[in-house]
């Protein structure tokens, strides 16, 4: 297997373990649907919790490829409000790049069920 074919590989199992940690994001009180969808060049996956009052939350990892760059972000977002917000890295190294999105992932996972119960909470003091 050729050194591209090894890093298409890499990046298809780095995306299948990111959507799997999305997909084990659940909360007892708060619906929940898969989010994944690719673009050009890149893809983004993550998970979309529905609150009570209807607000939408979006947990999420973003991976692109420009011309001689991978590009890699995180967020997780209650409606435009930045929750958790890890700036763009950029590298020309496919392997930097799966090692920032392994890193990104655990970061916008971690604190998701604490800010949900932040939010959770925010709505029943009002």
């Amino acid at each position: 297997m050729d050194s591209e074919s090894r890093a298409a590989a890499g990046l298809l199992a780095a995306m299948s373990r990111a959507a799997a940690m999305f997909d084990e994001l659940r909360h007892p009180f708060v619906r929940r649907e898969q989010l994944t969808y690719f673009q050009p060049a890149g893809w983004t996956t993550g998970v979309l919790f529905t609150l009570p009052d209807g607000r939408t939350v979006r947990f999420s990892v973003s991976f692109a490829h420009s011309e001689t760059f991978f590009h890699v972000s995180g967020e997780a977002l209650v409606e435009e409000r930045a929750l958790v917000e890890l700036p763009t890295k950029s590298t020309g190294s496919i392997h930097e790049a799966l090692a920032l999105l392994e890193g990104h992932v655990g970061e916008v996972v971690s604190p998701a069920r604490r800010l949900l119960d932040q939010l959770l909470e925010e709505i029943t003091e009002t």
